[in-house]
């Protein structure tokens, strides 16, 4: 129906699209903490850390470099990690990160979280295995 939408919603994009932008949001919550994992183990430069995301189940040749990038400035900006411009390459400077106590406060927060949704998750997983 040509300009009402046809009560599909915001947006008017029906069903097929539906839930894009909530993963988008979910690898975006999930990114940051996985960064700052990599973070506490050591100081790192964006396409490292990218490759390095691998271990939590990103497709790095599938990954958007760009969500990286502004995961890691707006942790900057939260005041989570720092960076600074490595001097010692061969080639093109990159900025390197590394992780704030504040980060790994806030990391030490969200793995409880995690936790606590795990064993949420455990308890639901059991009870239907009963029904």
């Amino acid at each position: 129906m040509p300009g009402g939408g046809g009560g599909r919603g915001r947006g008017g994009g029906g069903g097929r699209h539906r839930g894009r932008g909530r993963q988008r949001r979910r690898v975006r919550g999930f990114l940051k903490p996985c960064l700052l994992v990599i973070l506490s183990q050591e100081e790192g430069h964006g396409y490292s850390l990218l490759d390095q995301l691998g271990k939590f189940g990103f497709d790095s040749e599938r990954s958007d470099p760009s969500l990286v990038y502004r995961a890691l400035r707006d942790m900057e900006d939260a005041g989570w990690i720092e960076s600074h411009w490595d001097d010692d390459s061969q080639g093109p400077k990159r900025r390197v990160y590394q992780i704030l106590p504040e980060g790994k406060a806030h990391l030490t927060e969200w793995v409880g979280d995690l936790r606590n949704v795990r064993d949420e998750i455990s308890s639901l997983l059991e009870t239907y295995e009963e029904v």
